[in-house]
């Protein structure tokens, strides 16, 4: 099991993919709808990066405008820096190591929020990659303890399967398929349901 240095490790390292991945994409391909709450690409970094740059005064005074509703909070921090897509990259590159509340939980939250939100702009673009193994494994794990994800709930009652790495969750009926997949599909994603199996991906479409 990873540590909670592993953790942050690879909450840097998944950044720094991130930030190169974004660095390939053409103008056009920022302003593509991702898979994550009918945001753009730019503004779904907007989001990424929109807590690096707060303390955590400035982080409580923004939840209190949101009025502690997260996609309030969330569409306040893209409000804000929306900016262009050389500037965000910036903004991702100038900050390697998550810090404020995006390094809680020694980095479990940028972790499993950036495998997530990259895989949300990679899958519409149709620019898949493999994550590696040991960060998939992670992110699997994690995003079952990160209430907004809503992983847990999604996965409630059912057995969760990763078929390309070894990793499986739960108790009930089977859903089986690719880590990413089942990452994606217990974060909310439908977009990741075609590529599951198993008597239990009934329960799990409905609750998506």
């Amino acid at each position: 099991m990873s540590g909670v240095g592993d953790t942050m490790d690879m909450a840097v390292r998944e950044r720094a993919d991130f930030a190169d991945f974004l660095a390939t994409l053409t103008p056009e391909q920022w302003e593509v709808p991702s898979l994550c709450a009918q945001w753009t690409v730019r503004e779904l970094v907007a989001h990424t990066v929109s807590y690096d740059e707060l303390s955590w005064p400035d982080t409580l005074r923004r939840f209190a405008r949101g009025r502690f509703r997260p996609g309030r909070v969330n569409a306040l921090g893209v409000a804000e820096y929306l900016r262009s897509p050389d500037q965000l990259l910036a903004l991702l590159r100038a900050h390697p190591r998550p810090r404020g509340l995006s390094a809680g939980f020694g980095g479990m939250i940028a972790l499993v929020d950036t495998t997530i939100h990259h895989q949300d702009i990679r899958r519409p673009l149709g620019l898949p990659r493999e994550i590696p193994p040991e960060r998939l494994r992670a992110a699997l794990r994690l995003a079952l303890r990160a209430p907004p994800v809503g992983a847990f709930l999604r996965s409630r009652g059912l057995t969760m399967v990763a078929t390309d790495v070894d990793w499986r969750h739960g108790r009930g009926p089977e859903v089986r398929g690719p880590g990413e997949a089942v990452l994606m599909a217990m974060a909310g994603r439908g977009h990741a349901l075609p590529e599951l199996t198993g008597p239990g991906l009934p329960v799990l479409t409905a609750r998506v």
